[in-house]
């Protein structure tokens, strides 16, 4: 394993500083965890079949040579650090899943970035996977492809440390800092068994998650990547076995969760050619004016067929069955009263709706809705001091009901294929511009009911706060004029409906609350 030099870390500085939504502060102090859950490799995993379904073999004994001559090079090693080093380790002293979360609601922010069309070919051309630095780059990370993504980190870093905590305490290795006293480590030391790292672990499965997700970036997850195993080192948190053992560990396990994302449909949630069936099916269903792209040129609809992409939590059947009811059709009294409220809301809307609207934009630039709620959840997982584990569950229950949330919201859009407001009425105009696909439901409703829900069972005393605030995501579209109120208050209701389901996962995952 090599040393990250200096001028790799001012990249990784640069890189990371890019985008000024994803990174709320530069420092974080470190926290011993609440608990350690040492029951933690029993809990119930997303991909793995089990938790010892990658076979890790036993280390060396603490009074092996090899071992206590990796302890000498921890002493070594910390008593000669740089201020640039011990720097570094206190950036990932606030946690590897924090962290690696961080770092892809930054490139989430950098690749959402719609296409521009071509004049030349006369087209929105599309981005390709086989050739991401090429403009328009791959991928452009709209909310379903962030929703996706955040949901494979997450069960990739849940997975692989359940697997690690099954190891840890099979083999019950302690801390460098607790085998040896004349170690003395940068980092608190708890009882936690260190191998393999989990920091490891979670650096391993991050990398290679992400660099599926944005191919055009592994240089730079990759010093990423070694930025974190050396700052382990710097520590004195772990040896290199410890760090070899974790890294196998996390590749491994990264395999098998990116074969699962290989394999479960979005290679065809772009299928343009469906659309005029579903167009012609929801005409059927008594739709008289269907929506269409306000962009000019018109753009192709945003990926028509994503809500055909494979669920975490619920079967498809069951998200038919979830379907919400039709919106209120064109031309009724109950249409009329939604897109009244609309009519003129530029004119009268407060100084605090204004914010509101703007504050949950989440558009052109922005981690989008799924990156707002992953924030959140990162957020309370500090709070509450969770250690790694727990905390990737949070991360994994939060981002498997956001691409659930967004795959059962595209199926309702894309059946029901409802106009928006402004091309009912083109008096009715919007602040915070358009998206790209039909009216009914919210996306940002429902992305808000799944993830609130779900967090408010996590963290029963932030219930309220987060209720709320899924609330105010949800009525900040009708103030920004994106959608009529029935868009967004079904939703609302569709999402939590959807956390429920991530909520009955978590019930019988093994992990209590």
């Amino acid at each position: 394993m090599k040393l990250f030099p200096i001028t790799g870390l001012a990249l990784l500085a640069l890189f990371l500083g890019s985008c000024d939504k994803s990174i709320e502060q530069a420092s974080l102090s470190p926290y011993v965890p609440a608990g350690l859950d040492a029951n933690g490799g029993q809990w119930k995993t997303y991909v793995l079949g089990s938790p010892d379904e990658v076979a890790v073999a036993a280390p060396k004994a603490a009074n092996s040579t090899e071992y206590l001559a990796e302890i000498a090079e921890l002493k070594t090693t910390v008593s000669k650090l740089t201020d640039a080093q011990k720097d570094r380790v206190q950036f990932w002293s606030a946690g590897g899943v924090y962290r690696w979360n961080e770092l892809a609601r930054t490139l989430a922010a950098n690749y959402n970035l719609p296409p521009v069309y071509d004049e030349v070919q006369k087209k929105y051309p599309v981005p390709d996977a086989a050739n991401p630095k090429a403009e328009p780059k791959f991928p452009f990370c709209n909310p379903p492809y962030a929703s996706r993504m955040f949901s494979y980190l997450g069960v990739a870093q849940y997975d692989a440390l359940v697997a690690a905590w099954k190891y840890k305490y099979l083999y019950n290795r302690a801390a460098p800092g607790k085998n040896d006293a004349t170690l003395k480590p940068l980092l608190a030391v708890t009882d936690l068994p260190s191998y393999p790292s989990e920091d490891a672990v979670v650096a391993a499965a991050s990398l290679e998650i992400l660099k599926l997700m944005f191919p055009g970036e592994v240089d730079k997850l990759t010093a990423f990547y070694e930025e974190h195993r050396n700052a382990r080192i710097w520590s004195g948190a772990n040896t290199r076995s410890d760090l070899d053992a974790g890294d196998a560990l996390g590749k491994a396990i990264a395999a098998k969760v990116i074969a699962r994302a290989k394999a479960d449909g979005m290679g065809a949630a772009n299928n343009q050619a469906a659309v005029p069936a579903m167009i012609a099916d929801a005409k059927a269903r008594g739709l008289k004016t269907e929506w269409v792209s306000l962009d000019i040129p018109a753009r192709p609809p945003m990926l028509p067929t994503f809500g055909n992409v494979k669920t975490w939590n619920f079967t498809d059947a069951q998200k038919v069955a979830m379907r919400p009811s039709p919106p209120p059709a064109l031309g009724t009294a109950a249409f009329e009263k939604d897109l009244n409220e609309l009519r003129g809301m530029a004119s009268r809307i407060t100084r605090n709706e204004h914010r509101i609207a703007s504050y949950w934009s989440d558009g052109v630039g922005s981690y989008t809705p799924p990156g707002h709620w992953n924030r959140e959840a990162a957020n309370l997982t500090r709070k509450y001091k969770e250690n790694e584990l727990r905390a990737a569950r949070t991360m994994a229950l939060v981002g498997t009901t956001l691409m659930d949330a967004g795959i059962a919201c595209w199926d309702t859009k894309y059946y029901y294929y409802t106009p928006r407001p402004f091309q009912v009425d083109h008096e009715v105009r919007s602040t915070i511009g358009t998206p790209n696909f039909p009216s009914f439901t919210s996306g940002h409703s429902t992305f808000s009911g799944a993830a609130a829900t779900v967090l408010a069972y996590l963290f029963p005393t932030e219930a309220d706060a987060m209720n709320a605030l899924a609330l105010e995501a949800s009525t900040s579209r009708i103030y920004g004029c994106i959608h009529y109120r029935s868009d967004s208050e079904v939703g609302l209701e569709h999402g939590k409906a959807v956390g429920q389901y991530a909520i009955k996962r978590a019930q019988a995952d093994g992990a209590g609350l």
